[in-house]
């Protein structure tokens, strides 16, 4: 059985041998570029590590994990033009170093050659495969959606927002385990407790990332900080910020978030005195530990041995205290 960091190494490198050369190279320069920034890498790696739990054979399935990384990379593509970002892992983003247009004909080159990566799977499991990652792209289409409505309601609940960020971030991660389940021969029932760890992983991973946005060092998260809160980003703590405000701190914060001209990083500092003053980062804390815990025992139920879900395990708790 191979370790994180081996299976880490495979796919940086199968990824880092692409080559997309063809003409026209403003087409596929954007895509080499987005891909060079690097980044965890945790999809592919993912399913590289469920499929490992039942075969050793990693290599064969190295072009539909790489079809998973270039598909995740097409989302933030496209996500940076929505948001307007122009950091991207401590990088200008495409939009900023090409334009608008060119980001946008770029991300949906990606999502092409995402499926053609995805469809270099065996032949017979191609039906499978493909069924699932349709679906996959469909709800985070879904949750993308949900996400750009929210911009413009201030009466977002909890309930909405957890399961945006269950089609907008889990349900990749989940694909990603149980694909890599499914090219190994794995069971109904593995697949299916692999999806639900990956379902709860995704739910703990981006509420980790609300936290850090507001909370990180900006030096290695590789974004600015506070960007959800100059953008008024109804993340899970500014939903339970305003449900748990009373009323000078409601008011408070309606004032910035309603302000249309302020120094961006006096917004930042009064919003985030504001968090504190009502401790919704201790319960978006909390919550990320209930998503833990759900996951530990889906992981827990995968009927292969300990000793080979130890790697599982031990990257749940590295994403969990993750700085970045």
């Amino acid at each position: 059985m191979f370790t994180t960091t081996e299976l880490l190494e495979k796919i940086n490198r199968h990824i880092g041998g692409l080559e997309f050369t063809r003409p026209p190279r403003g087409l596929y320069e954007p895509v080499s570029y987005v891909l060079s920034l690097g980044g965890k890498r945790i999809r592919p790696l993912l399913m590289l590590m469920a499929y490992n739990l039942y075969r050793e054979d990693v290599d064969r399935i190295l072009s539909p994990a790489a079809g998973i990384e270039i598909y995740h990379n097409y989302t933030l593509l496209h996500d940076d033009v929505m948001d307007k970002a122009d950091m991207r892992r401590g990088k200008p983003t495409v939009h900023k170093v090409w334009n608008e247009n060119a980001a946008i004909l770029s991300g949906d080159a990606m999502l092409v050659l995402a499926y053609q990566y995805v469809a270099g799977c065996s032949p017979l499991c191609l039906k499978d495969v493909l069924e699932l990652f349709s679906q996959t792209a469909l709800e985070i289409c879904e949750g993308q959606q949900m996400d750009m409505e929210f911009e413009s309601r201030l009466d977002v609940s909890e309930a909405e927002y957890l399961e945006m960020i269950r089609l907008k971030t889990s349900v990749l991660l989940a694909c990603s385990l149980k694909m890599g389940a499914l090219l190994g021969d794995a069971s109904a029932d593995d697949m299916a407790c692999l999806y639900d760890f990956g379902v709860n992983l995704g739910m703990a991973f981006q509420l980790k990332d609300d936290l850090l946005d507001v909370y990180g060092n900006p030096d290695v998260f590789g974004k600015n900080i506070g960007g959800d809160i100059l953008c008024n980003k109804k993340t899970y703590l500014l939903i339970k910020a305003f449900e748990r405000a009373d009323e000078q701190q409601r008011r408070a914060l309606s004032f910035w978030v309603e302000a249309d001209t302020y120094v961006p990083e006096k917004k930042i500092a009064a919003v985030r005195a504001l968090y504190d003053e009502i401790g919704v980062k201790t319960l978006c804390e909390s919550l990320m530990e209930e998503y833990t815990f759900r996951a530990r025992a889906a992981l827990l139920s995968v009927q292969v041995p300990d000793e080979r879900k130890q790697g599982l395990a031990e990257l749940m708790e590295k994403l969990m205290h993750r700085e970045v």
